[in-house]
Parts: structure tokens; C-alpha cells; sequence
């Protein structure tokens, strides 16, 4: 079979290699769409790794069912998940799945940006779902990041009639407006430097876009009847984007850190005049396997529409031109990746 491995964002090889082989309680998954996330372009965090096949976005059909599975068959549609909880150390019996030592060290084989995937028993048991007819598999590719973005929500107890703003009109920032129209906010409003994707925030439905180099508490304020945002969410790793956080959040509001920066950034805090007015920060990592069923939910539903987000549909043969596009964070926004494709 054929993978694309990784040695940085302007070199992605095409290899041959072997077809996984499954042990019992394993399943071998051949892919059929698989997202490039904003992630696998963060050279800081992926070189240390490479060369390795990365994607973790996929969705496919079972080709060979491991002895001893029975909640599976061949020929079933399925959406895999790359990292999976334990359920059972002290972080995820508390709810913080996102924490727990095993999520951080499973994965499936060889990555999502190959022909055909290994799926270890683990992952079978508490990261495999089926992908309901309403949702192909393209759409499916969306899971897992809205999925991040659920959690998000979840924790910083997002409520109907909040004003949200969203630092970062990427597909993260993108899908926390989606989602957070959804669950009933109020006022949306979202800031990018970039006018494509800005435009494209006004046309899924936000209430207000900001350029960032503009002064964005200022500007959140005249929009926002003189107040600030409820909810912050920061979906960019600029440090710029964290301060303008920071500056803009309401008495009694919460900030999340959505997406990270590079290692060895410190933030400054205003400590005295968060305590004073009880501003809450909170970083949100991940999923959790009940955050990826009630994406697969609102996706099947319709209450969340991802299909127009799509902008490239390419093969693997094509893959470094995807790495570009997603790098280059110009004209374009979700990249997905069909591995059996012909370019």
C-alpha cells in the first residue's frame, strides 16, 4: 500500500509499504478520507518526530475484522479515532480524559495519510464508530475536530445569549461558531487577519468580524453595547491573539486557550485585575469519546453543516500540496485527503 510520510511541511514522500497485519481484537480499516489539521503543519511540534505518516482526521470502510470482534463487520462505514482514554486512571474517572496517560501514547498504524490503517484493540474498543448513512465519509473527516471543540464549550459552560469571540477564523475558530450558534449564543463575533477567511465567518453566520491588527477590545466594544466578550476563545497560536484575549474578556468570563503557541512562550497576566473581577482561563486539549458521539450527532442532525467548508479534495499523490495550502492559510480551509483517489 501506498503512504505519505512526513520530514516537514515541504517534504512529504510517497512510500510503498507492506499491508498491515491485525492480531484478534483488531480491525484493518481502508481509508477513504482523512483531514490535514491545522496540527500536522506545526513543524515545532511534528519535527521532532519525523519522518512518520501523520492524519488523524479519517473515516473508512472495515476491510478485516480481528477474531473475537463482535460490534463490527466488514463492509461497515466507521470513523476512527486516532487517540484513545483509559476510562479508568483518576483523570478520566474526573473528566479529564484529555489528561490521561494512555490517550497520549495510542494511535493507529500506520496514520491516517495511508491507504489502509491497523486499528490496535484498544482503539477498537473505545475509538471506533460507526459513521451513519446521513454523513459520508468526507463529512466525517469533521469529527474529530468538532469534537475538540464540543469539550471546549462543554467546560467553559458556554450559555444561550452570551456574546463569544472567537481569536482565529480558521476551521477550529470556524467550527466554534458553528457550534456555538448552535447551543444558542448571542453575538459571534470573529477576527482574522486573513479577508477570505473572514468573509467566509460573515457568510456562516457571524454576527460581526474583527481584522486583528485592528484594537479589538475597542472594536469588540462598539459592537458589543459597550461590553466585552463573555467567551473568549483563542484558535490561533499567535502570542498577539492571547494578549488581545486577555483584554477583551468580560467581569465573570472565561478565557480558552484553544489553540497553544510555540514551547518557551510565557503570557503575561494581569493577576490582580483578573482576581478582582473573576475571570476564569482555561486551556482545552482534545476529545473525549462521548465529546466525538455528540459530534457524530449534530452532524447526522444537520444542526452543524460542514460540507461547505471544503475546499480541496485531493489524492495522496497530491499530499504536498495540501501540506502548502494548510501552511499557507491564504484561500483555503479544509483539505481532505482521499487516499484511493486517482490524481
Amino acid at each position: 500500500m501506498w503512504v505519505a510520510v512526513y520530514y516537514n511541511n515541504r517534504d512529504i514522500r510517497l512510500q510503498e509499504r507492506p499491508m498491515p497485519k491485525i492480531n484478534s481484537g483488531e480491525l484493518l480499516v481502508k481509508v477513504l478520507a482523512s483531514g490535514i489539521c491545522g496540527t500536522d503543519v506545526l513543524e515545532w511540534y511534528r519535527l521532532r518526530r519525523a519522518p512518520l505518516v501523520l492524519g488523524h482526521e479519517i473515516t473508512g470502510e472495515i476491510v478485516e475484522v480481528g477474531e473475537g470482534i463482535e460490534r463490527f463487520k466488514m463492509g461497515d462505514r466507521v470513523f476512527v479515532s486516532h487517540h484513545v482514554p483509559c476510562n479508568t486512571c483518576r483523570y478520566c474517572l474526573s473528566g479529564h480524559h484529555t489528561a490521561c496517560e494512555t490517550l497520549h501514547t495510542t494511535n493507529y498504524e500506520p496514520g491516517g495519510f495511508s491507504e489502509y490503517i491497523r486499528v490496535p484493540q484498544l482503539n477498537v474498543d473505545r475509538g471506533v464508530f460507526l459513521l451513519p448513512q446521513e454523513i459520508s465519509f468526507e463529512e466525517g473527516t469533521f469529527i474529530e475536530p468538532l469534537a475538540c471543540a464540543i469539550r471546549a464549550q462543554r467546560t467553559a459552560q458556554l450559555q444561550p445569549g452570551q456574546c463569544v469571540l472567537i481569536l482565529g477564523s480558521g476551521i477550529s475558530g470556524l467550527l466554534h461558531l458553528l457550534l456555538a450558534r448552535a447551543l444558542g449564543a448571542g453575538r459571534i463575533i470573529l477576527t482574522d487577519i486573513n479577508e477570505f477567511r473572514l468573509n467566509v465567518a460573515q457568510r456562516f453566520g457571524a454576527y460581526a468580524v474583527i481584522n486583528a491588527r485592528e484594537d479589538v477590545p475597542t472594536r469588540l466594544r462598539l459592537i458589543n453595547d459597550n461590553r466585552l466578550a463573555d467567551i473568549v476563545i483563542v484558535c490561533t497560536g499567535d502570542l498577539a491573539a492571547f494578549v488581545q484575549a486577555l483584554h477583551s474578556v468580560e467581569r465573570g468570563g472565561t478565557v480558552v486557550f484553544f489553540a497553544s503557541t510555540e514551547p518557551g512562550v510565557t503570557l503575561p497576566l494581569p493577576i490582580n485585575q483578573f482576581w478582582r473581577n473573576e475571570i476564569r482561563l482555561m486551556p482545552s486539549y482534545g476529545n473525549s469519546p462521548l465529546d466525538a458521539v455528540i459530534a457524530i450527532e449534530l452532524i447526522r442532525t444537520g444542526h452543524i453543516h460542514v460540507t461547505n467548508m471544503i475546499t480541496h479534495r485531493l489524492s495522496l499523490r497530491e499530499i504536498s500540496l495540501g501540506f502548502r495550502l494548510v501552511a499557507e492559510a491564504k484561500n483555503s480551509l479544509k483539505v481532505i485527503i482521499q487516499p484511493h483517489k486517482s490524481s
